[in-house]
């Protein structure tokens, strides 16, 4: 695997190359990252990979500057993956000028959910991915569904702006237990750690009430909110919403396996966010 960290050397490296799969990726990387680039290589060759922290996706209260760096791993498990070539830019490369031209979604969709609870979030996401596309021109990019709503913002941006880029879903992979795979989980205490699946497990209910018949959704999201709020948790949301658009759905209107479930918690100081389709 060749790390590549200038743009100028990446464009060389991949002149020719028509079908580059891509998945891009923040590091500290794990089974679930893994599991995308095993993916990305179904449906394209080479597979490319990106790490870079994007400060523009992250709050004056988040985690930039405490969100683990683990270069040297991550080069050792995206060679066993055989990944063609590693885009390492630091900021200075993807950033030589404040970057005063932005991405924005759109207000019905970044701005809600996650969006709601980490302002300009998903403005960061876009301009760091529309980067990145123009930096990568891949044919697939491989995005997992654990950040469910990120997957349908992307997938959004490129048909409104006619990317020639095809976005693949890939399945949240969990541990044993449940837990959805995440750099973030590496916070919790061994406590925390016990009681995290909770979380799955309580989308798994909301599941099974949707598809039991229930439709009364604004009293299945609070019931969820108290359970966890009694468990010790502090959420943000447990959102019963379309897959398409992530609009709150009419009782009963749309059929069940049209909808997903989604959630934001604290546990402890460790934000953690899963979601379920019904």
């Amino acid at each position: 695997m060749k790390v590549i960290p200038s743009i100028h050397e990446l464009r060389d490296q991949l002149r020719g190359q028509n079908r580059v799969a891509f998945v891009p990726t923040m590091g500290n990387l794990h089974d679930g990252h893994l599991s995308l680039m095993r993916l990305a290589r179904q449906h394209g060759d080479p597979v490319v990979a990106s790490i870079f922290v994007n400060r523009l996706q992250f709050g004056p209260n988040e985690d930039f500057d405490k969100y683990p760096r683990t270069m040297a791993d991550d080069v050792e498990k995206l060679t066993r993956e055989n990944v063609y070539v590693l885009f390492s830019p630091d900021e200075r490369e993807m950033y030589p000028e404040p970057q005063e031209y932005r991405v924005e979604p759109p207000h019905d969709l970044g701005d809600i959910l996650e969006g709601e609870f980490r302002p300009g979030f998903f403005k960061g996401v876009c301009t760091v991915v529309t980067k990145l596309f123009s930096c990568v021109q891949p044919r697939v990019a491989v995005f997992g569904k654990k950040d469910y709503q990120q997957l349908m913002i992307v997938r959004s941006m490129c048909r409104q702006f006619a990317l020639p880029i095809e976005i693949i879903a890939a399945e949240t992979v969990r541990a044993d237990d449940g837990l959805a795979l995440s750099s973030r989980n590496r916070y919790l205490s061994d406590a925390e750690r016990a009681e995290a699946p909770q979380l799955y497990r309580l989308l798994g209910q909301v599941r099974d009430d949707v598809n039991g018949g229930k439709t009364d959704y604004a009293a299945l999201e609070a019931a969820a909110m108290q359970t966890l709020t009694e468990r010790g948790w502090k959420p943000d949301y447990v959102a019963i919403r379309q897959r398409a658009n992530l609009r709150v759905p009419a009782p009963g209107a749309a059929p069940a396996e049209s909808l997903v479930v989604l959630a934001a918690a604290k546990l402890g100081a460790t934000r953690l966010i899963d979601n379920l389709e019904i």
